[in-house]
């Protein structure tokens, strides 16, 4: 599903930072495997590439057989909107739209028909024990309830994979556990290929491989 093949990444400010140093990785079909590392070591950078939010400088990405190169923006956007579902720390829902419009809202960009994308978002909201909430906004929820939504949201275009960057970092223990589990029942039951970005050891574990970066160079995978 994944293949990444020295790849190099260097950021160009009053001094070079050179952040990722020849990345070397296999992510297979339908795996659930964590991204580990401190802050500074290159692993939002790593996903930021994987989920064709940002260029890298030299190597080999391929993405189900493809290689992903300098896309332009709408080729990029295109790849996003069908391939890869988006999972952020911060939830990034719209404050000012209600929760079956956020979970929409994918399917807004693939020019989905309205009748169909409010019928489709009503039914993961439900898969997700949501449905009571629909028509609540952000701040009405929870954090753990913000992240379901998030989910739902990332999961309505059928994607390939899921690319989490922290997803449990604003909630808290009990919340992370639910979170993490529902991950990996959507890993079970659709066979999702699953990467999250942490630096939470606990959330690593429950994933079933962990992929240790340190300084811009992959230790162990």
């Amino acid at each position: 599903m994944i293949h990444l093949e020295n790849i190099n990444k260097t950021y160009y400010g009053a001094q070079p930072l050179h952040v990722l140093k020849g990345i070397n990785l296999d992510i297979q079909e339908g795996e659930f495997v964590s991204i580990m590392g401190a802050s500074g070591s290159g692993k939002s950078t790593l996903l930021n590439i994987l989920g064709i939010l940002d260029n890298y400088d030299s190597g080999l990405y391929e993405l189900a057989g493809v290689r992903i190169w300098d896309l332009s923006e709408r080729k990029a956007a295109e790849y996003r909107n069908h391939m890869i579902g988006f999972i952020f720390q911060s939830f990034n829902l719209i404050s000012f739209k209600n929760a079956v419009e956020n979970v929409e809202l994918p399917l807004f960009y693939q020019g989905v028909s309205r009748r169909k994308r409010h019928a489709l978002a009503l039914d993961y909201l439900e898969r997700l024990g949501l449905l009571d909430w629909a028509e609540h906004y952000p701040n009405e929820l929870s954090g753990g309830q913000r992240q379901r939504v998030a989910i739902a949201r990332a999961l309505i275009t059928q994607p390939k994979i899921i690319l989490a960057d922290e997803p449990t970092g604003a909630l808290d223990s009990k919340t992370s556990v639910e979170v993490m589990q529902l991950l990996k029942q959507l890993n079970c039951d659709e066979h999702i290929t699953e990467i999250i970005v942490t630096h939470d050891p606990t959330v690593a574990e429950q994933t079933n491989r962990i992929i240790r970066i340190k300084d811009g160079v992959i230790e162990n995978s």
